[in-house]
């Protein structure tokens, strides 16, 4: 008897690109993507972080570059685009957030967070399309989004408008491109330790209210997501699309 064989996970001659990747989950991500066989570049402002990224993956047998971009000017990001070409992956990790009561929130404040978080996503995800749709190439988008993109938060106003924005606008995405078989995915994590997150859990007050919400009982590592980019770039999910793979230990299962 014949028995179905598993979809490949493997991302051999793909090419992946992945946004604010000089640091914490973007590069994690990156790494993920390289180590499955995907030729990676990694997009930042910050080149020498980048650089050292694409470095610290070419040393272990993988495949990357460092391309310096700021993913909020779009006149760079198009020409990005048609000087990179298309990839197979894109995974859209850039992002910001301010925290304060929403009473506190200025209009620059506003801005600061929905036009990288969200308007900047939209924009870099209509080039990495365009260059799919020219050469033809059924791909995978990977938004991530977050927790805060499916409960509220106190002090979280700003960033959960724009990670819930996120997830209706990558469902659209999946809807008008799935008849030319580009998929589009978000992630969802809880609250993730990085070198920027760190600090905020020096606060045992705030660190205990987090894990009073996280069930399985510990705050999240980049590890955690690299599976799940993973997945959704592979085609282990290729009937995946217009859905969000929430990755938060049960903090919204109840």
């Amino acid at each position: 008897m014949a028995l179905p064989r598993t979809p490949s996970f493997r991302l051999d001659g793909r090419r992946a690109l992945v946004t604010g990747a000089g640091r914490g989950i973007g590069l994690a991500l990156a790494a993920a993507l390289a180590e499955a066989g995907a030729e990676v570049t990694l997009v930042a402002r910050s080149g020498d972080e980048i650089e050292a990224g694409a470095a610290a993956i070419r040393a272990v047998g993988g495949k990357a570059q460092a391309a310096v971009l700021d993913v909020s000017d779009f006149t760079a990001v198009a020409a990005f685009f048609d000087q990179a070409g298309a990839f197979h992956i894109l995974v859209n990790n850039a992002g910001t957030n301010r925290p304060m009561p929403m009473q506190e929130v200025s209009e620059a404040d506003f801005d600061a967070v929905l036009d990288l978080n969200l308007k900047a996503t939209f924009f870099v995800t209509q080039g990495a399309v365009r260059a799919m749709l020219a050469e033809r190439i059924a791909g995978s988008l990977i938004h991530i989004g977050s927790q805060m993109g499916h409960v509220g938060g106190p002090r979280r106003s700003l960033y959960c408008a724009s990670k819930w924005a996120i997830e209706g606008m990558s469902k659209a995405f999946a809807l008008d491109l799935a008849p030319r078989g580009i998929r589009s995915n978000t992630i969802a994590p809880t609250f993730i330790e990085t070198p920027m997150t760190k600090p905020f859990f020096e606060d045992e007050a705030f660190k205990s209210s987090v894990l009073a919400n996280i069930k399985l009982g510990r705050i999240g590592t980049v590890e955690d997501l690299m599976g799940a980019a993973l997945y959704l770039a592979s085609d282990a999910s290729s009937l995946v699309t217009g859905t969000s793979l929430i990755v938060d230990g049960g903090w919204t299962a109840e």
